[in-house]
């Protein structure tokens, strides 16, 4: 099974071991934690096992109840099928539930509070309003008609009291999307809070990011696909994917974009979740103009920009990762001159405000043309340039990694930073020509 077809098109039982591998992979559940279900057209619900082991599930594995009640499978249904069949009674809307323990979630859980998602720019819309279960014993009916309960509030995501988290969604993609958004969040608040006091955006900061938006490019009439162009499109999968996969990237969020030739490039797309991202996905700008029935990423301006302005720079990578993010919510400094490795790849990251990025600011033009390389978007993302793509991607890698350390760190003492002298010899070394 190829984890990157478009996770819509797969029957049930495949949709299921594909989502629930990402969440075990991405340390979001445990080998025994966690259940997640899909209700077909048939009204039959497709279900996880009870009892066997998250990190290697089969197709094969997934329980089917029938809705006559009947119960297909080698294995026994999930614990938890009692709370998901009552969901599905109330809210005939929702076609698939994820439930499970992710730390951050739990974290929330367990002290009895709901993550607020006006932390990042886009988790407000994809999260909606979060409610709250009290404790019922696990498995138990009385549990499942108290989830149900909130469900029939409106809810599409409910925090478990001493438990974890359950989302909705109108089939597993926009289920998965929510979760690992709201997850997101709680995880940005939490390392935001180590390191100083998370600051929220108003929804009507959130409404002008919205309002902001720029019309489409015109279309193209021809598009014509050479080898090296699909050659970047593969490129650009792959860094997707990958960052997905190290939890660099979010389904919610997310731009990469490589130059093609002269100031034409690549960029990914938006509305596509980004670990189902494929290769046809991929949206062509030439000559200021889009590739015919695509609609690129909202950030394209900015980007066609970033290219006509720096020919130096080849690749662009925007996205959101939990511990560049905790700096990109907090008055705390991102400070690199932690490692040497970490001042070469990156030297000074800035940090811009919020709305910098709306189109007519120029002031991310303003700081690449310093030459820093990196920079943070304070509540929406981090912005890394670079010459090849995967240049950009080990940039982004070691300035989540230095940001991780700092973080890590704050729990045992202060920072205490390679000093000017040894920053002018990496200087010297690294960079001569800066240093005529």
């Amino acid at each position: 099974m190829n984890e990157f077809l478009n996770t819509r098109l797969q029957h049930p039982a495949q949709q299921i071991v594909l989502v629930i591998g990402r969440i075990y992979n991405r340390g979001l559940t445990t080998t025994s934690g966690g259940n997640i279900s899909i209700i077909d057209n048939d009204g039959d619900i497709w279900i996880t096992p009870a009892g066997v082991d998250k990190g290697s599930l089969r197709p094969s594995d997934i329980m089917c109840i029938k809705k006559d009640g009947s119960v297909i499978g080698k294995h026994k249904p999930s614990s938890e099928f009692p709370f998901h069949k009552a969901i599905y009674d109330m809210r005939p809307d929702i076609k698939a539930i994820i439930h499970a323990h992710p730390p951050a979630l739990v974290s929330f859980s367990i002290v009895r509070k709901i993550p607020n998602t006006n932390i990042i720019s886009q988790a407000k819309h994809i999260c909606g309003p979060i409610g709250y279960a009290e404790y019922e014993i696990p498995g138990s009916h009385a549990l499942g008609e108290r989830i149900a309960q909130e469900f029939d509030k409106g809810y599409m995501a409910i925090i478990m009291e001493n438990h974890g988290t359950v989302l909705g969604g109108t089939d597993l993609v926009d289920a998965f999307q929510r979760f690992e958004t709201l997850e997101f969040s709680a995880r940005t608040i939490l390392y935001g809070n180590t390191i100083g006091e998370p600051r929220y955006l108003t929804d009507n900061q959130i409404d002008d990011f919205d309002s902001q938006i720029p019309d489409l490019l015109p279309e193209n009439e021809v598009v014509s696909y050479p080898s090296d162009e699909r050659k970047k499109r593969a490129e650009i999968c792959s860094i997707v994917h990958r960052a997905c996969n190290q939890g660099l990237m979010i389904s919610s969020y997310g731009t990469v974009s490589a130059r093609w030739k002269s100031n034409d490039f690549l960029i990914t797309p938006t509305n596509v979740p980004r670990w189902d991202l494929e290769v046809g996905d991929i949206v062509q700008i030439k000559d200021g103009k889009r590739e015919p029935g695509k609609v690129p990423s909202r950030a394209t301006w900015m980007h066609q920009e970033i290219y006509n302005r720096n020919p130096q720079i080849n690749s662009i990578i925007l996205t959101q990762s939990p511990y560049l993010m905790a700096f990109g919510v907090t008055k705390a400094v991102l400070d690199v001159r932690t490692i040497p490795e970490s001042w070469i790849f990156l030297q000074d990251v800035s940090s811009l405000h919020f709305g910098s990025h709306f189109q007519g600011q120029y002031e991310i033009l303003e700081i690449l043309k310093l030459g820093n390389p990196a920079m943070i978007i304070q509540n929406d993302a981090v912005l890394v340039t670079g010459d090849q793509l995967l240049q950009t991607f080990d940039r982004l890698e070691v300035a989540e990694f230095s940001a991780k350390s700092l973080v890590m760190s704050a729990s045992i003492g202060e920072l205490k930073p390679i000093n000017d002298q040894q920053v002018e010899d990496l200087r010297k070394i690294f960079f001569p020509k800066d240093s005529d």
